[in-house]
């Protein structure tokens, strides 16, 4: 067993030694001893209360622009959910007494707790930040508390801010038990060390010699190389050499600990700094992270004359996969997606490339190598034809395919936020082209942008404001040319821009969403038009009308529910409604569209694909998908008296489609030539403007009559 000889026997053999000279003097020593260790006393704490402040202030400098950056979009849409997440989630932290978020007029938004106890209040406590005052961040002391406090700001609008206050009873207490300790120590320091200040003495100078050295190499050198290895580690500096000690009394277990406690600290830097720079989910580069290296590029690049290229990709219809088949399903589709991406990239990027996830379903793409315009376009390119092919997904195949819009430095933007802001504008434009392709930034889509969002704009309570409406168009039997029903088509009259094509403002309608709020209301105004149709047809059939339902609508699973309710709101029978689907709403989810249509079908209600014969589905699909009719779209009807390929085509629609007992809808029927082809090809329904143009639902019922 190795015997232990530590540095209190070393120092009383010191003592020992010089003993009897010091008899002497020890009066005097001790005198000079008390006053020293009162003034190391005072030094001591005065030096920890520094530290202890300093440290705090600079955590909670960080931790309040860290909420700040946090809750600059919630606050800005006002999710107080989010907020309330994140406030209490800063709540955890240690010694964190409140966390306040409050808006631009000083008023508190939120407080972490669940009932927001002190919504709308204004903040009257003595530190309560000056809500107007110039400086961003500002940190207060209390003989309790320390309170820091930062505005949140969009740009350089202050839209409110954040305050965390950190409790200092527990750092006061921890100071004066430190204070404490270090008195002891120095107590005992000085009892130890009696034997150096005898070394004073003339009479003991070589034994003094000897002591100091002693005392520098055992004790003085270990400290002195820990102190330089906190301040190392104080600054960030975690990588400078270990201590490494084999002394087996208390200084070689300090350096010991000290050691391990280094690479601890080390090991906690890294992941926080892995989780503050990198995506949870895929373990790509991160938003913040991307946005650092995109703004040390530019700053590089600037007046290089050297390119650099951002490439923003978006995966198009997403919101379908979590809707359907739940989040789990769509975090599977954003890994393969990162995979995929990053083979790509890896392969055709070139050394500087860097990949990242935004958040949601958006990954932004740095390329900076060779000629950027025409790296770009390869990369774009086959990064749309990549994902364009299907995944594997709960053991089905998925199509979703991406939208991708570039944008370059210099020659779109010179900073980071513009460049950004110009691949955001030329990926939505890749989306309004029609998806599953890319778009390099233009000017001009700044005002193609601006367009799109006054008519989103508009067109939100257009129907409140009577601006929408509904007009019928007759559809007839072929055999006796008798009406038999009307489709239902939404028209909107503007009082400053006129009359807007469906064309276009369905399309925005589609993209923004607001097609779930309007095709609902549409449904209901047709069925209870229709009901009012019964009395007009006289001793003949009442007629149906149809409703074009849009592919948002048929996601969202509630279709059966609301056509159910509008049934018996209205009182139409449901043999009298039709619905109208797109042809490629319907093949895009095969199962999820098949059992909706399915539960439709065992209401009455009947079904008809519209536009067919321009998607992908082929007629194939009619054997698996439970509708009623089609409808052959008005391209093909244009075209059958000059196309020989169109007559072929359309003929075979008609013949298949009477095989499997489905009724034969043709639109656009503009000339008599075309209703007499049809009629000999025993197409069952037409409609078009030969036949009769859209009019209101008063206009129709004067034509039953």
């Amino acid at each position: 067993m190795k015997v232990r000889f530590g540095l209190q026997a070393r120092f009383l053999m010191a003592l020992t030694i010089t003993m009897g000279v010091v008899f002497a003097l020890l009066a005097l020593l001790l005198q000079r001893q008390s006053v020293m260790q009162r003034e190391v006393d005072l030094l001591g704490r005065d030096a920890m209360q520094t530290m202890a402040a300093d440290a705090l202030s600079r955590r909670g400098e960080g931790m309040v622009e860290q909420l700040a950056d946090s809750l600059t979009n919630p606050l800005y849409f006002y999710d107080l959910d989010l907020i309330g997440a994140t406030v209490r989630a800063a709540t955890r932290q240690p010694d964190v007494a409140y966390v306040l978020v409050y808006d631009a007029d000083g008023n508190i938004v939120h407080d972490g707790t669940y009932d927001i106890a002190a919504y709308g209040q204004a903040m009257t406590d003595p530190v309560a930040p000056v809500v107007d005052a110039p400086e961003e961040r500002v940190t207060q002391w209390t003989d309790t508390v320390m309170d820091v406090s930062q505005a949140i700001t969009i740009g350089k609008e202050r839209i409110g801010g954040v305050r965390v206050g950190y409790s200092l009873l527990d750092i006061r207490a921890s100071e004066a038990r430190a204070a404490g300790n270090l008195n002891s120590r120095l107590v005992e320091l000085g009892r130890r060390h009696m034997g150096w200040f005898v070394a004073l003495l003339a009479t003991l100078a070589l034994a003094c010699v000897a002591i100091a050295l002693y005392v520098q190499r055992t004790l003085v050198k270990p400290i002195r190389e820990l102190a330089d290895a906190a301040e190392a580690i104080g600054v960030g500096n975690y990588d400078a050499k270990r201590l490494v000690s084999d002394r087996q009394d208390e200084v070689g277990a300090l350096v010991r600990a000290f050691g391990d406690m280094n690479d601890s600290i080390a090991r906690h830097d890294r992941d926080v700094r892995r989780m503050a720079y990198t995506d949870a989910l895929t373990g790509l580069t991160n938003r913040l992270a991307f946005r650092e290296s995109l703004d040390h590029r530019l700053m590089m690049l600037r007046g290089s004359g050297r390119q650099l290229g951002l490439l923003f990709a978006d995966i198009d219809d997403f919101k379908r996969v979590n809707d359907t088949l739940g989040h789990e399903a769509g975090d599977e589709v954003l890994l393969q997606f990162a995979n995929r991406i990053s083979g790509v990239v890896g392969l055709m990027g070139g050394d500087e490339a860097l990949l990242a996830r935004f958040g949601g379903d958006e990954f932004v793409i740095l390329i900076q190598d060779g000629d950027v315009r025409d790296s770009a376009t390869r990369l774009a390119e086959a990064l749309v034809r990549e994902l364009g092919q299907p995944l594997m997904l709960e053991g089905r195949q998925v199509f979703l395919g991406t939208s991708i819009g570039i944008t370059l430095f210099p020659e779109d933007a010179a900073d980071a936020s513009a460049l950004m802001k110009n691949g955001d504008i030329a990926m939505y434009q890749a989306k309004v082209a029609g998806k599953n392709c890319y778009r390099y930034y233009s000017r001009a889509m700044d005002q193609a942008v601006e367009r799109r969002v006054h008519m989103e704009q508009e067109l939100r309570g257009a129907w409140e404001r009577g601006e929408l409406s509904l007009v019928y168009q007759p559809i007839v039997r072929m055999s006796d040319r008798r009406v038999v029903g009307a489709e239902a088509l939404l028209r909107w009259q503007h009082p400053e821009m006129g009359t807007i094509s469906p064309a276009v403002f369905i399309d925005v309608a589609e993209q923004s969403g607001l097609i779930e709020s309007i095709g609902p209301r549409v449904l209901r105004a047709a069925c209870a038009a229709a009901a009012q149709w019964a009395n007009a047809a006289g001793s003949h059939e009442p007629p149906f009308v149809s409703v074009n339902v849009s592919p948002r609508q048929l996601r969202t699973g509630d279709l059966p529910e609301e056509v159910a309710a509008c049934l018996r709101d209205t009182g139409l029978p449901a043999s009298r409604l039709h619905l109208e689907l797109t042809e490629t709403a319907v093949i895009s989810d095969e199962a999820h569209a098949s059992a909706l249509l399915a539960k439709l079908h065992r209401t009455g209600v009947k079904v008809w694909l519209d536009d067919f014969g321009t998607g992908f589905s082929g007629l194939s699909h009619l054997r698996r998908v439970p509708v009623d009719g089609v409808k052959i779209d008005k391209s093909f009807v244009a075209d059958m008296q000059r196309d020989p390929d169109d007559l072929a085509l359309t003929t075979a629609i008609i013949a298949m489609a009477h095989s499997l007992g489905i009724t034969v809808v043709a639109e656009g029927v503009e000339k008599e030539a075309q209703y007499d082809i049809l009629r000999a090809r025993g197409c069952n329904l037409a409609q078009g403007y030969w036949l009769g143009h859209p009019m209101t639902a008063t206009e129709f019922r004067h034509l039953l009559i």
